[in-house]
């Protein structure tokens, strides 16, 4: 079958030093073509093989890319460009964890954001972790979610662009959260999702109650999100594509059809069809065969 393997990379990359065609020899793969994406900044080709068995292809290259200051994607050709994404929203479209940020408001960043890298590492369950840390922040002025919001959160380089067009060719876009509604829906409004999911914050007069609500938004939940919003379009899983960082984002990543690590944590770049380390998440439009000339782009 025919796969194709997405270079991107960054400006300041240094380079490209494999032999493909040594790499594909070495599995059987054999390169047909190369075409250029974006000459630019970018520097996006895309390089199209014949090969039988993509995981093959996959375990072949890693040891070689691994010094290479770029981003790269192996997938099948046909079917590449996706039909839905659902996206996690922190430290993945946004720039921050935002329970991290509220929690300095309380003067508690370092022991929250403690447990938020063990939970995000796959270390502790993250409903426990989640109800532990938002316990903390009881009686913080709700006050405290604007200021964040406003003074903290900012969508990471290519946010918008990769939301907006993958909208534009009639893709269906969804942002997932362990986080918070608040948060959440602005984000969404700002990125151009179609619609977000998240957890709820317990508050009462003008302050955190300390709680959140039920049922909590964790791992299996934005499975779900993934599941449900592909049979709602009638899609097969093979159509769709989830990205995010953390533990909690490992179940869609594994099952969208193609599952992406943003600068992630390392049991999610493990698991991951493909990582964004060097990079902005334009990546992910390029992976998808878009070129630069499709972009619906405005000022990030």
């Amino acid at each position: 079958m025919d796969l194709v393997l997405t270079l991107v990379a960054p400006p300041d990359a240094g380079a490209f030093s494999v032999n493909l065609r040594e790499v594909f020899a070495s599995v059987g793969a054999r390169g047909k073509e190369s075409r250029k994406l974006d000459a630019g900044d970018a520097a996006a080709t895309d390089v199209i093989l014949e090969a039988d068995d993509v995981a093959a292809v996959r375990v072949a290259l890693r040891g070689p890319m691994a010094d290479q200051q770029l981003d790269w994607c192996l997938q099948p050709l046909e079917g590449r460009r996706k039909r839905l994404l659902v996206a996690d929203m922190d430290s993945t479209i946004i720039n921050v964890e935002c329970l991290d940020e509220l929690a300095d408001f309380a003067g508690l960043k370092a022991e929250i954001s403690a447990i938020t890298e063990r939970a995000m590492r796959g270390e502790l369950a993250f409903e426990g972790a989640l109800r532990e840390r938002v316990a903390m922040l009881r009686g913080l002025p709700v006050t405290a979610l604007a200021a964040a919001y406003d003074e903290r959160v900012r969508l990471n380089p290519g946010a918008r662009t990769l939301v907006r067009t993958m909208a534009a060719d009639g893709a269906r876009c969804l942002l997932v959260s362990g986080g918070f509604s608040y948060f959440t829906s602005r984000v969404a409004a700002a990125a151009g999702f179609h619609a977000e999911r998240a957890n709820t914050l317990g508050e009462a007069a003008g302050a955190l109650t300390g709680l959140v609500g039920d049922p909590i938004l964790g791992r299996e939940a934005k499975l779900a999100a993934l599941t449900e919003e592909a049979a709602a379009l009638g899609l097969p899983l093979s159509a769709t594509l989830a990205i995010g960082d953390g533990a909690n984002d490992l179940a869609m990543i594994e099952a969208a059809g193609l599952g992406i690590a943003y600068r992630a944590k390392p049991i999610v770049a493990a698991q991951a069809d493909a990582r964004i380390d060097h990079a902005d998440l334009t990546a992910l439009l390029y992976f998808q065969g878009y070129q630069r000339g499709d972009f619906v782009m405005d000022a990030e």
